[in-house]
């Protein structure tokens, strides 16, 4: 390497400086990952997955990456997180042991394994910090390639701030100069959601920069099993840009190539951000020392001459070599600098460890001290005793083994005077460590759903009857003018305004970058959705189909769902997802799954409207908070008749509150979305029989009636029936459970609650699969006649 490989101007004596610092966050990582290992293999720590073998490209990798750029890889970056100026030694070692205060694990406060990266996009309130002016790095998943769709948004994000104008990009972007650098192990190019993502990628023509760090392996599975000719970017030539054609910069260097490395990143960032291209990076011939993971050995899979050739060309073994070659460093600094390395991070280590456990220690003694008092006067002292004498012998206690032992103790004086003292402890240390683990799942922020207050939508005498699909179209009209920052992009989403005319030439009026269409690929159109909430815009991901859902589940459930719980609070996504759903015809066009995405996405609110004013009012509450939601429109309820409002993109729909839309004495019926028009027309056939149902419309699962406005229906009625079109024992289920067990309205009941669902089976095809597949009007009607029945049976017999 030379100067012109560097920086413009650079002498050599700091070029040299550059280089020997380079050199000393590399082995700082490497002795990180020994040592690392060794943690876990004595049980301070559970598991260890380390970025041996692959430090010396993430140097070069630091080097390109500037302010305002962010991250999203795989759990081997440790160098370059260290390189970036954004993990210590100490902060690794936190990591590794699981400690619960982000100010020890910033990356996310011991809630994730080791390798999982983060830097904070939010400040303590929830507030955007200034990513312009930091390095980023969205927060690592482990699921292989489960990164790559949010890499696609967080690129997106760039090319939406330098071509869209009127957004406001304090905070956010300079201009859309920012690029997204992606990681990922050769293996995991083999998933689909990789490949996804880098067709989708290559047709946007986003900055973005993948790294594929090949050693060969994917765990023991030799890449023979792996890759087609064993060689990503062999197999990927056809995405190589031409005069005629856009698509990749594709570029090869070897992994233990230190100015080659270098100077290829420097390329590829400078085409990534400035002509906005995607680049990928193909870094073969790389090693892994120590295997996969702390779980097994290499040497198991890997023949002696592979051994021997990771021996020699270990990426640090070869930076030493070239370092001595080019009179940079004699083989005596380096072993100095080995050696000082050793005592730093043996240091950092112990630092790390006393942080984590001193706190520990001292709950511990607090325990002790109050067993030993109640010990003294409890006719149990004998057995507490030994229990705290057993608890204070832990050397390197735990928190499960300070609580088990308060509650295990607890039994045994449940009938003596001192119980309260010790369940008054037990409830306060729970108080204090259970949100350690368990908070942020939402946001904690003042711009949480429960923030918002409903506003009705208004009529006037100029209001009439429409087409509900128009209110949704001219509401989104009223959202894209209100906010710069929303885009909304799906199949079919641009040209033709969707397939049911809900975005009715929004294109024309916003354009394609802010009303877009994309391909047939759910997942990376989450991950658009993804990426681009992360730096500040507005999304709205729109998939076509509530059962094309599946195809996205994953990332909903593994990244969306779960990035505000996995960073403590410190990066978020507001994202909006589109669908529709439930009634229409056929196995794939009328699904509705609601128990198995509810139960797959907490973390997400999961809104159910059954109509398009409230599906509307839906959007503009969710604008003015910052947390994701998915939100079902009614696929039949698009032609069907509604009131034109006239505060448009004003009007909210309040999240997580019921709505009384039939008052009655008799019977509570609780649905949502589609299903509430079978409803609502049972109701009046019963009624011609002489019962007065209750209807309640759900409106939102998750969260589910905040104000417990159900249960309060029950104390009236005293009888319950839930309704739904998923199978048996899906959402119902879990209605169910929070309306008996999580509000108590079991109290109420005089009858056996109960639930009326679809069949097990998909819906089939046709009128007649719809009405022999789902409830039907007469399914209602008969089940709430059989329950009354059994109230009164001569005033309602027997219909069978």
């Amino acid at each position: 390497m030379n100067q012109t490989a560097t920086k413009e101007a650079l002498s050599f004596e700091d070029f040299k400086t550059e280089v020997i610092n380079d050199y000393k966050i590399a082995i700082v990582s490497r002795e990180c990952s020994l040592l690392g290992r060794r943690e876990v293999l004595t049980g301070k720590a559970k598991f260890g997955i380390f970025g041996d073998g692959k430090e010396v490209p993430q140097l070069a990798m630091a080097k390109a990456f500037r302010n305002g750029d962010f991250r999203s890889g795989y759990y081997r970056d440790q160098t370059f997180m260290m390189a970036i100026g954004q993990m210590t030694i100490q902060q690794f070692f936190a990591g590794l042991y699981g400690h619960t205060d982000l100010n020890h694990d910033p990356m996310s406060a011991g809630r994730q394994m080791g390798g999982h990266f983060a830097t904070h996009s939010l400040d303590e309130n929830g507030n955007w910090k200034n990513l312009t002016q930091q390095k980023n790095s969205s927060a690592d998943i482990s699921p292989t390639a489960g990164q790559m769709p949010r890499l696609l948004g967080l690129a997106q994000a760039s090319k939406i701030y330098r071509n869209v104008s009127g957004i406001n990009q304090t905070n956010f972007s300079e201009k859309g100069n920012e690029v997204a650098w992606g990681t990922i192990g050769n293996a995991s190019t083999s998933e689909g959601l990789f490949f996804e993502t880098i067709n989708a990628a290559g047709v946007l023509q986003v900055p973005m920069v993948m790294s594929v760090w090949d050693d060969e392996y994917g765990i023991s599975v030799h890449a023979r099993y792996q890759t087609t000719k064993e060689d990503i970017s062999e197999i990927l030539k056809g995405f190589q840009r031409d005069e005629d054609n856009k698509g990749y910069e594709i570029l090869d260097v070897k992994g233990w190539d230190y100015p080659a490395l270098v100077e290829t990143y420097q390329k590829a960032s400078k085409i990534a951000r400035e002509e906005h291209v995607p680049v990928l990076i193909h870094v073969y011939e790389l090693t892994q020392p120590q295997g996969h993971s702390t779980s097994g050995s290499h040497e198991r899979y890997k023949n002696a001459d592979r051994l021997a050739w990771e021996a020699e060309f270990d990426c640090l073994a070869q930076m030493r070599k070239w370092l001595i070659e080019n009179n940079i460093l004699t083989a005596e600094e380096i072993e100095a600098i080995d050696t000082q390395t050793k005592k730093d991070v043996l240091e950092g280590k112990k630092a790390a460890w006393n942080a984590f456990v001193e706190p520990i220690k001292a709950e511990q003694q607090e325990l002790v001290a109050v067993l030993n008092s109640i010990a003294a006067s409890s006719e149990n002292k004998v057995f507490i005793e030994k229990y705290a004498n057993d608890l204070a012998s832990l050397k390197e206690p735990i928190r499960k083994d300070i609580i088990t032992t308060a509650r295990k103790v607890l039994r045994l004086i449940v009938k003596e005077n001192s119980r309260t003292q010790l369940a008054t402890w037990i409830t306060a240390y729970t108080e204090k460590i259970q949100p350690k683990f368990s908070s942020h799942l939402f946001s904690q922020s003042d711009k949480n759903v429960s923030s918002v207050k409903e506003v009705l939508p208004m009529y006037d005498e100029t209001s009439e009857e429409t087409d509900a699909r128009l209110i949704l179209r001219n509401n989104f009209d009223a959202i894209f003018e209100k906010y710069p920052e929303t885009l909304i992009f799906g199949e079919d989403s641009g040209n033709i305004g969707d397939v049911n005319q809900g975005l009715e030439g929004m294109q024309e009026k916003y354009g394609e970058f802010r009303v877009a269409d994309a391909g047939i690929r759910e997942a990376t159109i989450l991950g658009q959705g993804i990426g681009m909430a992360m730096r500040g815009l507005r999304p709205i991901a729109e998939i076509q189909y509530l059962d094309y859902l599946l195809y996205a589940i994953q990332i909903m459930s593994d990244d969306l769902a779960t990035l505000q719980y996995r960073t403590a609070g410190r990066q978020k996504a507001p994202l909006i997802i589109r669908t529709r759903g439930h009634r229409l015809e056929g196995i794939w066009h009328s699904g509705s799954p609601m128990g198995m995405i509810i139960n797959a996405i907490r973390g997400i609110h999961v809104l159910v409207p059954r109509n398009m004013t409230k599906a509307a009012g839906f959007y503009n509450t969710l604008l003015e908070t910052d947390e994701p939601a998915l939100l079902v429109e009614c696929l039949n309820g698009y032609r069907l008749k509604e009131k034109m409002p006239t505060n448009l993109g004003e009007f909210k729909t309040p999240i997580g509150v019921v709505e009384t839309i039939k008052q009655g004495a008799d019977i509570t019926l609780v649905s949502y979305g589609s299903t509430l028009r079978l409803v609502e027309q049972a109701a009046k056939e019963l009624l011609e029989v002489g019962i007065d149902a209750e209807i309640i419309d759900i409106q939102s699962l998750l969260p589910f009636d905040i104000n417990h406005d159900i249960v309060k229906s029950l104390a009236k009625t005293n009888r319950l029936l839930v309704i739904d079109e998923d199978v048996p024992g899906g959402a119902s289920a879990f209605i169910l459970q929070q309306i008996i067990d999580e509000q108590k309205g079991y109290k109420y009941l005089d009858s056996n609650p109960e639930t009326l669902a679809a069949k097990a089976h998909r819906p089939a095809y046709g009128t007649d699969g719809d009405y022999f597949s789902k409830p039907s009007v007469e399914d209602i009607f008969e089940k709430v006649y059989a329950m009354m029945h059994e109230v009164n049976p001569a005033k309602y017999p027997n219909l069978y």
